[in-house]
């Protein structure tokens, strides 16, 4: 297992995060397989473990709990808060009053007395970077976090949350979590050259596409689905696999030939993808996701691989760099392009004045 230091924290991280999204209903509810790919990623030398308090519910974090009991010191822990816990309007997004909810329940799901990566989930367009950045400064100057980081946020954004740190004295984020992978190449434009800028560690989520670049997933297959279509309740998962859509054709094809690109090399192409992702130099670590031990084995295996100049160039030419294939991959776009009411709310108001 290889190591890299989280941005300028000087935390040493393993180059594969053990992800735990689908420990849990959401991909497998047996508990004791869950504890068995927690603890054996941990014996093999993975040091760090992503959750979210939405993954499952909370079930996520408390399985992670569960398999870190007695080795909590040997762990760096990273959840997440900001989605939606709960009907009401108040159980969810960046404010204070909510931040600091979140975090104590993580706390108690996760059996520990402090979080090591606290990050911000999604933007929250409603708060103001500053309130944010305050109730995690205060989480760290308690000892409740050890660092705050964000989350899929665009590159203006992170740039917006590093001024806000330094011109209102806050804790700024130290990483930053966004999708990439050989079929989303979008952020190498843009999101990790700021990243780089302003030396924060990356934890780059969906590494294999969401499956896609598992080895299942080419033209010749006989039946293409996904398990997470029908587990997780995000109503944009089905446009990340609907083939009727252009751009997932579009990946189906370059998924085809990036697998005899790795076989060329000697890979397979879960090798191939992996290695991809922790070749970039802001990368600190590229997040793995395995809902069964078989899932693990096999993405454990790119650990020490290190991809030559002779097959980047042939992956360049399949998936340009800088290229979502599919935009919707992209993982955050502008809360006013997606709201009709934020694109709209000015103009109905200057006729109400009317």
């Amino acid at each position: 297992m290889q190591y890299r230091t989280l941005g300028s924290t000087g935390v040493h991280v393993s180059t594969l995060c053990l992800g735990a999204m689908m420990l849990g209903p959401w991909g497998n509810s047996d508990l004791d397989e869950g504890l068995g790919i927690i603890r054996t990623a941990l014996d093999t030398g993975v040091n760090i473990i992503d959750t979210a308090d939405v993954y499952s519910g909370g079930e996520s974090e408390r399985i992670v709990g569960k398999a870190i009991a007695g080795r909590r010191d040997d762990v760096i822990l990273a959840t997440k808060v900001s989605s939606p816990m709960g009907p009401g309007r108040n159980e969810r997004g960046a404010s204070r009053h909510w931040i600091v909810r979140a975090c104590e329940a993580s706390l108690r799901r996760l059996g520990t007395d402090h979080i090591d990566l606290y990050q911000v989930h999604r933007p929250d367009p409603d708060t103001d970077l500053d309130e944010t950045l305050g109730a995690l400064s205060d989480l760290v100057r308690t000892g409740k976090i050890r660092y705050a980081g964000s989350s899929t946020f665009a590159p203006s954004t992170i740039v917006q949350a590093q001024w806000t740190a330094d011109r209102r004295g806050r804790e700024r984020f130290v990483c930053e979590q966004p999708p990439y992978s050989l079929l989303a190449r979008g952020v190498e434009a843009d999101v990790l050259p700021t990243c780089e800028t302003y030396r924060m560690g990356v934890l780059a989520w969906s590494p294999l596409a969401g499956g896609w670049l598992s080895g299942r997933w080419h033209r010749d297959a006989a039946r293409l689905s996904s398990h997470r279509t029908g587990t997780m309740p995000f109503r944009t998962t089905l446009s990340h696999y609907d083939l009727d859509i252009p751009g997932n054709q579009a990946k189906l094809d370059a998924a085809t030939e990036l697998a005899a690109v790795a076989a060329e090399a000697g890979l397979t192409l879960i090798q191939l993808a992996l290695a991809f992702v922790t070749t970039h130099p802001a990368v600190s670590a590229a997040i793995i996701g395995p809902r069964t031990m078989e899932h693990l084995r096999s993405q454990l295996s790119a650990a020490d691989i290190v991809l030559e100049p002779a097959v980047l160039d042939r992956i360049d030419r399949v998936v340009a760099p800088g290229t979502d294939l599919n935009p919707e991959d992209a993982g955050y776009g502008a809360a006013v392009l997606a709201d009709p009411a934020r694109r709209r709310r000015r103009h109905s108001e200057s006729l109400r004045a009317l």
